[in-house]
């Protein structure tokens, strides 16, 4: 790291191979967690023992344990090293595949899919590529790392389909296996060492301010909608592809329909995204995506039986999923303190898998319980419960967060810089941490003046010993 920044240049040579060899690995992890998803329920009929509470369970159940390690994973990182936690979930995302691989019973799946879960990398990856990146390109890293989980979900249900006619849901799981395999080889020679680790409050759950986060009312209802998302989303995947299939449409060829479906609803979203943040219409357009969400699942719910009524709800629930998945992460950033994203974004993640988990079980037990209508209904109720709550949401402040080294800077020298940046238009907030040398700062780029704020930046990490 050096003394001097600047916070229009790009990233270096080391920081982009860095961050993009571990947008390949969360990729490749989430790739084959996802690629299951539209296949599952269709093989998982054929087991021993099946039931549809069951299924629904091996399809979300990965959610249950990464919800459970993800944080033991990520503060352990701090101990005993990034890669080499990196390498250990990778190692248990390998274990669980083959085990589901060889499987001839649900039970088989289920704990298969519970191991890879346990892989909970998400935390240490996040650590590692704070370490490898200047703290003036940390925002955009870890956009990118959020780009490959959206890129790869999108290629895993148009995927699936097609890649369980050619070697079957087994082969999928064998597939997986190697992707594993395939990931340790990055981390082992693609991503850099980094010089030295060091805690970031920025990606990190810091665990004495786990429960100023939970006391906040506008993260707690952005971690309620997180899980209600993915709540729904393994739920609909447990009666989804069956749908189809009655609906007369080969497995092999549900690809023909998740893939215009999955790519007309992200052109779709677009305009709506530029409404959200460049006109900051961001409370509207969010409480829009939810009522689709609900006006979605009562769809599926009249007119499943239509393979037109499925394509057509089907594409309304993905611009709203796709759309929200997209804005809820920014809403987490925009709202926490700057120091305290780390943490907020632990709790987010875990309420995530929590959902997908929690949504995977009631989903089966509703299809068996009621039908496709009930597993709907349950989705339009759950919808419902979060489009009440997001009435009372506070509009966001449309903040973006800036980090700013201090290295060799003194503590009178860092509180000086502070009181500096506050006097420059667009810089709304500015937090010290002098045990980690960085300023955390939220700005509006709207009226932000960044020649002026490099300006001081260069003055003070210029002239200071």
């Amino acid at each position: 790291m050096t003394n001097m920044q600047d916070i229009t240049s790009p990233m270096t040579t080391s920081e982009k191979r860095a961050v993009a060899s571990l947008a390949s690995i969360y990729a490749l992890r989430m790739l084959g967690l996802f690629l299951i998803m539209p296949v599952l329920s269709l093989f998982a009929e054929q087991l021993d023992g099946s039931t549809p509470s069951l299924i629904g369970m091996a399809i979300g159940v990965y959610g249950i344990s990464q919800a459970i390690l993800q944080i033991p994973f990520g503060l352990m990182s701090d101990r005993y090293g990034r890669k080499k936690l990196i390498i250990i979930g990778l190692l248990l995302f390998f274990a669980g595949s083959v085990v589901a691989a060889l499987s001839t019973s649900i039970y088989g799946v289920l704990l298969g899919r519970a191991i890879q879960g346990s892989g909970a990398i998400a935390a240490p990856i996040m650590a590692l590529v704070a370490d490898l990146t200047q703290e003036v390109h940390r925002t955009k890293a870890m956009a990118i790392i959020g780009l490959s989980i959206g890129v790869s979900f999108g290629i895993a249900i148009t995927a699936g389909p097609v890649i369980g006619g050619l070697i079957g849901v087994h082969g999928i799981f064998w597939l997986i296996a190697v992707l594993s395999l395939l990931a340790i080889l990055v981390i082992l020679f693609k991503v850099p060492n980094p010089k030295q680790s060091k805690k970031h409050r920025d990606a990190e759950l810091v665990p004495g301010q786990f429960f100023k986060i939970l006391k906040n009312p506008n993260l707690l209802r952005l971690d309620y909608g997180i899980f209600v998302l993915h709540a729904i989303l393994t739920a609909s995947f447990v009666v989804v592809p069956l749908l189809l299939r009655d609906a007369g449409l080969l497995p092999t060829l549900h690809w023909q329909v998740y893939l215009p479906v999955f790519v007309i609803s992200m052109a779709a979203i677009i305009p709506f995204i530029i409404l959200a943040e460049k006109k900051r219409k961001m409370k509207p357009v969010f409480i829009g995506a939810i009522a689709a969400l609900v006006i979605a699942d009562l769809g599926l719910m009249q007119f499943h039986s239509s393979l037109v009524g499925i394509i057509g709800f089907l594409w309304l629930f993905f611009t709203g999923f796709n759309l929200l998945e997209a804005t809820l992460p920014s809403l987490i950033s925009k709202t926490a303190p700057g120091d305290l994203r780390g943490t907020a974004m632990g709790v987010y993640s875990t309420c995530q898998f929590l959902g997908a988990g929690i949504g995977g079980g009631i989903g089966g037990w509703c299809y068996g319980a009621y039908g496709a209508s009930g597993v709907f209904i349950f989705c339009a109720a759950l919808a419902a419960s979060w489009l009440v709550l997001s009435f009372s949401m506070t509009p966001p402040r449309y903040w973006a967060n800036l980090l700013i080294s201090l290295e060799k800077l003194t503590i009178q020298e860092a509180d000086a810089f502070a009181t500096e940046l506050l006097t420059l238009t667009g810089v709304e907030e500015v937090t010290l941490h002098n045990d980690e040398a960085v300023a955390y700062l939220k700005v509006d780029n709207q009226i932000l003046n960044k020649d002026q704020l490099q300006a001081v930046i260069t003055q003070y990490l210029n002239t200071t010993k």
